[in-house]
């Protein structure tokens, strides 16, 4: 088991949460905390950087839905970078790859926000 680690960082675009470490039922509330603890504007990105996370079970999926829930409840966009293969089939499965914007890396999101806007 690893312990979650958040590293929250700004972007020209908006917020980026790096996410390593185990995001499971016993970790989730940290990343809601730090969510919570986030000021976001209209038209931000939010960014979930996932290249470091080792294990994400349907606690860290809902979480992440959460997060989207929070970007929306603030007119902000959410995107998902460096998701790990195994999470990112689960995404699939679920038809969740169709609800977040997937980018292979954090620059790879901010840069497709800058062209879109």
């Amino acid at each position: 088991m690893s312990p979650l680690t958040i590293i929250t960082r700004d972007a020209a675009t908006g917020p980026v949460l790096e996410i390593g470490g185990d995001l499971d039922y016993a970790t989730t509330p940290e990343l809601r905390t730090a969510l919570d603890a986030l000021t976001l504007v209209g038209g931000q990105l939010l960014i979930l950087d996932l290249g470091r996370l080792e294990f994400c079970d349907s606690s860290g999926i809902t979480t992440l839905l959460v997060a989207r829930n929070l970007a929306i409840e603030h007119g902000a966009a959410i995107a998902l970078a460096a998701v790990p293969d195994r999470t990112l089939r689960v995404l699939r499965i679920v038809g969740l790859d169709r609800v977040f914007a997937l980018h292979p890396d954090a620059t790879a999101a901010i840069q497709a926000r800058a062209k879109a806007c």
